[in-house]
Parts: C-alpha cells; structure tokens; sequence
C-alpha cells in the first residue's frame, strides 16, 4: 500500500487521480476517428490523467466507459492494430507519461 492506494491497483494502472495527486498537467490523447466512432459524442482530443500509458488509458476508461476493451487485449496489452506515441516516441503501457504530453493512438497501418 503506497499512500493509501493498494499497490495492486498502482500496478494496475488503476490509481485514481494520480496526475492531479502530483498537480501535474493532464495529458492531450488524440483519438482516431475509428475509435471515436464508436464513443458518439466523444471529441479526438480529450484530456487524460496518469503518470504512464496504463494510467492514462486508465483514466481514458473512467470518462468514456468502454475505451479500454477498444484499445487493450487481455493481460494487458495494447491491442496489436494500434500503436500508442507519447511525445513523438513510440510507446508501451509502462511508458512514463509526461505532465502535458501529447499522446496519439494510431491505428496501424498494414498491406502490400
């Protein structure tokens, strides 16, 4: 348990308010439009809180119910037709999200 927060839901990437715990910046996550199509109502920038791509994609879930299943496969792992950008690098679910950052999920591209 760290700071109240059980330590399973830390590495869970569950922590509830955990950027405006360190009054850090929310992140901008730009959505694509096949992800937002599904959401109806739901805007391609949304602000999001979490101190890695876990946390945010965490964060993501809590405001737009569902967005999680859409973005992570079982385990969890990013869904393989997706690729998650933070700061203009490509990342992981452990990827430190800085305060501020820009986040982009893209879908893949593939084909010949």
């Amino acid at each position: 348990m760290a700071d109240g927060v059980p330590s399973d839901a830390i590495a869970a990437g569950s922590s509830p308010g955990a950027a405006e715990a360190r009054g850090a910046e929310p992140a901008i996550v730009h959505l694509p439009r096949s992800l937002v199509a599904l959401f109806p109502g739901t805007e391609r920038r949304v602000e999001a809180n979490g101190a890695t791509v876990a946390e945010v994609i965490a964060d993501l879930d809590r405001h737009i119910p569902g967005i999680g299943t859409r973005v992570l496969d079982a385990g969890p792992t990013l869904r393989s037709h997706l690729n998650v950008f933070v700061a203009g690098e490509r990342a992981g679910l452990q990827t430190p999200v800085p305060a501020g950052a820009d986040v982009h999920i893209i879908p893949a591209v593939s084909g010949g």
